[in-house]
């Protein structure tokens, strides 16, 4: 989970400034031979594949912080998030894919680099082959289950994390739900909330805030890390040589790369990477064939469906994109994307009435709502009284529904009513502009597609 710092590492690199800084930032990384001995690799294909690791170390973690943020308790110095970012040929595009740490993994033979004892091939959790192998056998691990060569290694932990989140002045982040995990000590409200180095680190540690547990965990990790390019990408870092050496060292202060990632690699990445932005990246997570895959001696694992997964690596061994590209040329205004919501439209009863003057403009939301999604009645009718406001009126038993339907309805003001039932009530008023589109993820389920970095940050949202 700490590893979405270290995107930044790529992504903050896109400043125009000079050799000498990036060799000095470069002396700072501290080096791992992750590649040591590695024979029979798959094929290179296009473009560049990274394998970003998080640790839990905290070493530079002051005791203040610990307390503050539930940051005790003595590290496992160990993995249990893994991300691959590929970076396109033409490096315009990076698209991250989530390895989830559950997933059922079998370890190539390999040799304990302190005992030299030989260990069989088996079967583990993929995040236990940090622990049986280290950087080596990690990955080894996910190219065998890949077939990508794996051209870097980058590990990040705790104090990387915090430390770049704070000089970049804070990420923000939007949530339709609240947000509340007593182990993290996460705690937010819906709507908008701009977080510190710590506060960030609790969002993306989070694994209790529903029984969504490592999945739910991902695309709040997925989301954050969009929202961090988005604000390297806006805030003028990437434009300013100090700030970017100051934001750089922060992240660079606790990551360890291999041996090959260094002053020349930033620099031509910098150079190539100048226009990124959100909507440059992909997010997706490798498809999930069998939830709670049980393996004796492991327990529940995470089996990937090998037919999806195969497709979505050979997309990017051939250097594909995951989305559809945007239009070349774009209607007037800016079109939003789908606003995720975590209720099935088709699963909400909407009965909307006419709260204006404005002769069928109940049967217009009924039809907008509809081609959302939502099950309408069909049957609009005239409120009794004039509003200046849309308002949804609902039973507070279904207020997730009535969130959801408030995403479809901007600046619609949510009204409980005790009793009224699973029907949800939508007074169209006279600030009603238009439905936006949704859609609906299942928190249960990992994510079916790749979005767009720009579709899961606040404006996309």
């Amino acid at each position: 989970m700490r590893a979405v710092s270290t995107l930044s590492v790529v992504v903050l690199a896109s400043a125009g400034i000079g050799h000498a800084v990036i060799s000095s930032l470069d002396a700072g990384i501290a080096r791992v031979d992750a590649f040591k001995d590695m024979k029979n690799r798959p094929q290179a294909g296009h473009g560049m594949n990274i394998l970003l690791v998080g640790t839990d170390g905290r070493d530079k973690i002051t005791e203040q912080e610990r307390r503050r943020y539930r940051l005790g308790g003595a590290p496992c110095h160990c993995t249990d998030t893994m991300m691959i970012v590929h970076v396109s040929e033409n490096r315009d595009r990076a698209t991250v894919v989530s390895l989830p740490r559950d997933s059922y993994a079998e370890v190539p033979a390999s040799t304990d680099p302190a005992t030299r004892r030989q260990h069989p091939a088996h079967p583990i959790r993929l995040n236990a082959a940090y622990s049986e192998g280290g950087p080596q056998l990690t990955v080894r691990t996910v190219e065998s289950m890949t077939h990508l060569k794996i051209d870097h290694y980058l590990e990040v932990d705790f104090t990387s994390f915090m430390r770049t989140v704070d000089v970049l002045g804070g990420v923000s982040v939007c949530t339709t739900t609240p947000l509340k995990d007593s182990y993290s000590g996460l705690d937010l409200s819906p709507g908008r909330h701009t977080l510190n180095g710590g506060q960030a680190l609790q969002y993306v540690r989070a694994r209790h805030v529903d029984a969504t547990s490592d999945l739910g965990r991902m695309r709040r990790q997925q989301r954050f890390l969009a929202a961090l390019i988005e604000r390297a990408t806006s805030s003028g870092v990437l434009l300013n040589p100090m700030r970017f050496r100051d934001v750089t060292r922060a992240v660079l202060g606790s990551v360890r790369a291999d041996e090959g990632f260094g002053t020349d690699e930033l620099l031509d990445l910098g150079r190539a990477m100048r226009d990124f932005s959100p909507s440059s990246s992909e997010f997706t997570t490798v498809p999930i064939g069998q939830m709670n895959y049980a393996v004796k001696g492991i327990g529940s694992t995470l089996k990937w469906d090998q037919a999806k997964a195969s497709r979505l690596f050979a997309a990017l061994r051939d250097d594909k994109p995951l989305t559809a590209p945007p239009p070349a040329h774009p209607p007037q205004g800016r079109a939003q994307p789908p606003a995720p919501v975590e209720v099935d439209p088709r699963q909400i009863q909407v009965q909307v009435a006419n709260g204006t003057a404005t002769m069928g403009l109940a049967k217009r939301v009924d039809a907008a709502l509809a081609a959302a999604g939502f099950a309408t009645t069909r049957q609009p009718v005239t409120a009794p009284a004039h509003v200046p406001h849309t308002v949804i009126s609902y039973d507070p038993r279904w207020d997730r529904s009535a969130r959801a339907l408030a995403t479809a309805l901007p600046g619609a003001q949510l009204r409980a009513v005790p009793g009224q039932g699973p029907l949800l009530k939508v007074t169209a008023g006279a600030d009603f502009k238009d439905v936006r589109k949704v859609r609906f993820e299942d928190p249960a389920q990992p994510q079916q597609a790749a979005v767009r970095g720009n579709e899961v940050t606040c404006a996309g949202a």
